[in-house]
């Protein structure tokens, strides 16, 4: 049941009239997403971008990702759809961002665009959305792309966790290990900055979906990133996921670069944080789905600055699951939280000087169906209306744990976001 506070802040969520029609292929979406408050999803340039709020839905506490797939399916059923394309991304679709803890102060958030610009696989398309019952026009399909604005750098420095305070954490979370208290904890930190006036964020956003260009590019509400993980996908009964944990360090040439693959491979450690990340992706997923088949081992997965370890998992639903329920089943993730959960996440928030926000939360969009694409925010940084930047990078701490090599970690991992902004 959704909760009595959630009625009460969305008392009118129905009455959407839905229009996709085919458009000649517009082969690149970022130049035309807006400039200082994107709606984004990209990968090897497919995605969808968006424009404009037909419908905003928020929510906060525990039930969050519950009342978001309660609410939802009474809004897709209640929508006029039409559309002339059918595939994944077209037709009604919400962008969303939830946040990584139940009593985080930052709201989720489903946004229903006016405008939607699509492209998969060569076909593109616009959506129009608008309310029935009022006379609000749609935002004209901005199919003209426009120049990005002026460049920007921006400094980031440590935010509310300084270095020698992120270390001591690191040996607190070892010691509460060795205590028996958790197998795995994920802690994180933070780096702070601010944009200058009229920053055109399409420029990071740039960076990003042309460095990465195998990871989930997103912008939604400020949170903007590149995330290699991808928490789930459901498509038409399908569910798919990649989980990462374990991660080194690029080589410098060609030999120590496949060394260091080879390394993380074999490491006793990295395989120990892994396996903790896979078994609860199954668990979680098993209520839901029947032959979940798994990669049989870890396979090394190649990013621009790191290797991950990485295992894909695939299913078939069982139960009328939507996307939102799945990434309310999976979050949060031993990936980012660690194992066993609960105690986890308790510990978290102990060590942690700072609310996550929607960092390591899911990120993503659902469709009318319930289908969607969802990955963890990673690499990520939350843009504030003001212009205040922050960013985040964590890992996975486990019994052989070294402060000064979790550091480091943090470190390649806040490349990305560093260089983006740079």
């Amino acid at each position: 049941m959704i909760s009595p506070a959630t009625i009460a802040q969305h008392p009118r969520v129905q009455h959407l009239t839905v229009s996709t029609h085919k458009v000649d292929d517009v082969r690149s979406l970022l130049p035309l997403a807006d400039p200082h408050d994107p709606l984004l999803w990209l990968r090897q340039g497919n995605g969808l971008t968006g424009f404009g709020e037909a419908l905003r839905l928020e929510f906060s506490g525990p039930t969050r990702m519950r009342d978001a797939a309660l609410l939802w399916r009474e809004v897709a059923a209640a929508a006029r759809v039409s559309d002339e394309v059918r595939m994944p991304g077209s037709g009604l679709v919400a962008f969303g961002t939830f946040a990584f803890a139940d009593s985080s102060a930052k709201s989720s958030v489903l946004i229903v665009p006016r405008t939607i610009i699509g492209r998969r696989d060569g076909v593109s398309w616009v959506t129009q959305i608008t309310e029935a019952d009022t006379d609000t026009a749609p935002v004209p399909s901005p199919l003209r792309s426009t120049p990005f604005g002026d460049e920007y750098r921006v400094s980031l420095t440590p935010g509310a966790e300084s270095v020698d305070g992120f270390q001591g954490h690191v040996a607190d979370a070892v010691e509460h290990i060795a205590a028996g208290d958790v197998d795995k904890v994920v802690l994180s930190r933070d780096l702070t900055g601010h944009l200058p006036a009229g920053a055109d964020l399409r420029r990071v956003l740039a960076d990003l979906a042309l460095g990465y260009p195998n990871c989930w590019t997103y912008s939604v509400d400020g949170l903007v990133g590149s995330s290699p993980e991808t928490l789930v996908t459901v498509s038409k009964g399908t569910v798919t996921a990649r989980v990462l944990a374990g991660t080194s360090s690029r080589g410098r040439d060609a030999e120590s670069d496949s060394q260091a693959a080879v390394d993380l491979q074999s490491s006793a450690k990295d395989q120990d944080e892994h396996q903790f990340a896979v078994q609860s992706v199954l668990d979680s997923l098993r209520p839901h789905t029947e032959h979940v088949m798994t990669s049989e081992m870890p396979f090394t997965l190649k990013l621009p600055n790191l290797w991950h370890l990485a295992t894909d998992v695939e299913g078939s639903l069982t139960d009328d699951a939507t996307s939102l329920d799945l990434i309310d089943a999976l979050h949060p993730t031993a990936a980012v939280a660690g194992a066993p959960t609960d105690r986890a996440v308790a510990l978290i928030d102990e060590l942690e000087p700072f609310d996550r926000g929607r960092y390591a939360g899911p990120v993503g969009w659902v469709n009318a169906a319930g289908d969607g694409e969802w990955a963890i925010a990673l690499r990520s940084a939350q843009v504030e209306p003001n212009g205040d930047v922050t960013a985040y990078a964590g890992c996975g701490i486990v019994a052989e744990s070294v402060p000064e090599k979790e550091l480091a970690e943090t470190r390649m991992k806040f490349r990305p976001i560093l260089d983006a902004f740079a």
